[in-house]
């Protein structure tokens, strides 16, 4: 594509879901690129910015706007969107880059089943689907893998890569038995389910098992599942989200069992995000935050199979 049709492709998607969201009631807000706190996560690395000189404390470039977004709800903001620049170091691919744009937004009072709703007329708009596939991760892996996460030891999901055709990561090289069984999920999300999903229509892949809950409050009726959702289309991940855990000592349990796996897996240990661990608790209403991959909507919506190739940049 030429330049001008794929800003008139970026610019007609963001307009129809601009309207959507603000016929919602949300409303559009900006949050800082730069700042001194940054959400840790294990497998995402950011981008650390020494503004004020290599020998204090440096800021980051934020790898999506959750934490700063999170503050506002808290400031009881009500429900809230944003096309935010996001940056991840090392993640370059048809599908990845280091600077990209995530629509984020965060609904509270909702739940899964008002996020499913609103996924399916976000489709719709920007790449006219229609109607949306629901399904459970036990459900997922039970049919295309033939095995059950939320049941299953780490032998068993050994023996379902090997049924694939996968080599299972030698598990000496994996480090504890729980970071091997996560390993061994994401390989099968990868490889075997994630292709297979949202073939016809978006599908909402839901009830994550707990190692895999991130930020997502664990479901009350079956402690093995969290609150999770990501969101397949035509084989290609698209989103992430989940009913939010608002407890200040869960989020600060999670952020330190993440920063246990940096440091297994040899990354730095980032600091504990102290403004938005005061904002959870009374103040933070319970609902659902969501992270779109902007890029790789317009990627569907254009037929292409790279994000390159509806960027004008790519430096």
């Amino acid at each position: 594509m030429s330049t001008r049709p794929i800003l008139e492709l970026r610019s007609r998607i963001r307009s129809g879901l601009r309207d959507l969201f603000d016929r919602q009631g949300f409303v559009e807000v900006d949050t800082p690129v730069l700042s001194a706190e940054v959400l840790p996560e294990a497998h995402i690395d950011p981008i650390a910015v020494h503004v004020d000189g290599p020998h204090l404390p440096p800021h980051y470039l934020q790898a999506s706007p959750e934490a700063l977004m999170k503050r506002l709800l808290a400031a009881d903001s009500g429900p809230i969107y944003q096309f935010a620049r996001s940056f991840r170091a090392g993640e370059r691919g048809r599908h990845h880059d280091v600077e990209f744009v995530l629509l984020e937004w965060y609904a509270p009072g909702t739940t899964l089943a008002d996020a499913a709703g609103l996924v399916e007329n976000l489709c719709h708009t920007a790449i006219g689907t229609s109607g949306i596939e629901r399904v459970t991760c036990s459900e997922a892996f039970g049919e295309l893998a033939g095995v059950d996460p939320l049941m299953a030891e780490l032998a068993d999901l050994a023996a379902a890569c090997r049924r694939a055709g996968l080599e299972p990561p030698s598990t000496g090289d994996l480090g504890p038995a729980d970071q091997q069984w996560d390993r061994l999920f994401e390989q099968l999300l990868a490889e075997v389910i994630t292709p297979r999903l949202g073939h016809g229509r978006p599908t909402m892949l839901e009830a994550w098992p707990t190692s895999q809950a991130a930020f997502a409050r664990i479901e009350p009726n079956d402690p093995r599942a969290a609150r999770r959702f990501e969101l397949f289309v035509a084989g290609v991940e698209l989103a992430n989200g989940w009913e939010e855990e608002t407890s200040r000592a869960v989020l600060e349990s999670r952020i330190a069992a993440a920063n246990r796996i940096r440091a297994a897996d040899g990354r730095a240990i980032l600091p504990s995000p102290q403004r938005l661990l005061a904002a959870h608790g009374p103040a933070m209403p319970e609902g659902v935050g969501a992270a779109l991959g902007f890029d790789r909507l317009v990627m569907l919506a254009a037929g292409v199979d790279s994000i390159d190739a509806v960027r004008c940049f790519r430096e």
